[in-house]
């Protein structure tokens, strides 16, 4: 059950992870009112997930978002695959919705939007923790997030990756490593007024 918009990301971060990429690119993009354009949402939460695993066919694609089928490989117990069709039906109960493309062999790109001021969407949930997270994930060389933020007064707009930072603070799964990584990526979301 994914109980924010940041769990759902994460979920499907990890499946791209595993899909054997070299390079997983993940992008938040968060706007309110005063910075809507485009014919886009008033306020919208928007991710899109990039990976150059082993990607999937026409049939494939279409297993994929099919919550009645799953590949038995993550979970063999499991007779069903939640993961894509929980995060179709969340977007568009949210009055957003999703996009899937993905090419055998070079791989897939998921992408989802949602109506921040429609009571249906979940809240956002952690952002700087989803990034330490996704970072830390095995499997890809490189790893790369994108932020931007331009809602409530709030700016933000930043990348990070994996691999300049592991350059420099080390092994990213020692506990000084962490903690240094939760303290730099928290310091982009914090509001300039926050240390007053």
């Amino acid at each position: 059950m994914h109980f924010t918009l940041a769990d759902l990301v994460a979920d499907i971060t990890q499946n791209a992870a595993e899909s054997g990429a070299g390079q997983v690119e993940l992008e938040l993009r968060e706007t309110g009112r005063e910075a809507a354009a485009g014919g886009g949402l008033a306020e919208e939460f928007r991710f899109t997930i990039t990976d150059n695993g082993k990607g999937m066919d026409k049939t494939g694609l279409e297993r994929a978002i099919d919550p009645f089928v799953t590949d038995g490989v993550k979970h063999p117990e499991r007779k069903v695959g939640l993961g894509i069709p929980f995060l179709i039906q969340t977007a568009i109960q949210s009055g957003g919705g999703w996009d899937i493309k993905s090419e055998k062999g070079r791989g897939t790109m998921v992408s989802a939007w949602f109506d921040l001021a429609n009571v249906d969407t979940p809240p956002l949930g952690d952002i700087p923790g989803l990034f330490r997270t996704v970072l830390l994930f095995m499997g890809p060389q490189e790893i790369i997030v994108r932020r931007f933020l331009d809602r409530g007064g709030r700016k933000a707009d930043y990348e990070v990756k994996k691999t300049e930072l592991v350059e420099a603070l080390g092994d990213l799964e020692d506990a000084s490593s962490l903690a240094l990584l939760g303290k730099y990526l928290r310091s982009f979301e914090e509001d300039e007024d926050d240390g007053k």
